[in-house]
């Protein structure tokens, strides 16, 4: 099976597309019952307020092909799967923080559980695949929330979002959407070699 060529799985979320609905966030937060003070998705609005030049993003861990959270992990909590999805074992997990320091987008989310800010374990998007607990157990559900990459489906926040900004899949599937999106945004308008350097 080694020789298996595994696809890599991506997000991909387009700004002229996201309409800052929060549908994503709302829809990982309730479908895996995360508890208050932890999103695992957040969409953040760039230049608000300034007209022609605001757009909103979502933004969750990217599943980074050489992940920096799992390399500066102490205990090597984190792990990246064959096909690409970075995931973490919440039962070797200390809290530490390395992980949130080094993720340039601040993907790893700590639960404050003990008295004094106390961290607790760290959590992140998992791209709705789970954990290292058996597949389908309650264990996985409670620690990791639902594995929908295990039934077929795409993960909760992609599902719900209603203008499709919010893509999901195959690294190269998801490259090839957003170059045919290019492609029709394009379409019609009249520029070529003959507008950018008009014959005077």
């Amino acid at each position: 099976m080694s020789g298996y060529n595994y696809s890599r799985m991506k997000f991909y979320c387009d700004e002229t597309r996201c309409i800052n609905c929060h549908g994503c966030e709302v829809a990982c937060a309730v479908g895996n019952e995360l508890p208050v003070g932890i999103a695992r998705r957040k969409v953040v609005t760039v230049n608000e307020g300034i007209e022609g030049k605001e757009y909103s993003v979502s933004v969750s861990c990217m599943h980074c092909t050489d992940a920096p959270c799992a390399q500066v992990c102490p205990v090597q909590c984190f792990y990246i799967r064959e096909d690409g999805i970075v995931l973490h074992d919440k039962e070797k997990c200390i809290g530490c923080g390395y992980c949130l320091y080094a993720c340039p987008f601040g993907a790893p989310q700590f639960p404050r559980d003990g008295a004094f800010g106390i961290r607790g374990v760290m959590d992140k998007c998992t791209m709705c695949a789970g954990g290292p607990a058996p597949t389908f157990s309650e264990k996985e559900r409670q620690l990791y929330g639902q594995n929908r990459i295990a039934e077929g489906k795409v993960p909760l926040c992609a599902a719900m979002c209603s203008t499709n900004a919010l893509i999901v899949g195959d690294a190269e599937h998801v490259s090839e959407i957003r170059r045919k999106r290019n492609a029709e945004k394009a379409h019609g308008i009249p520029y070529g070699w003959d507008v950018a350097y008009p014959e005077k």
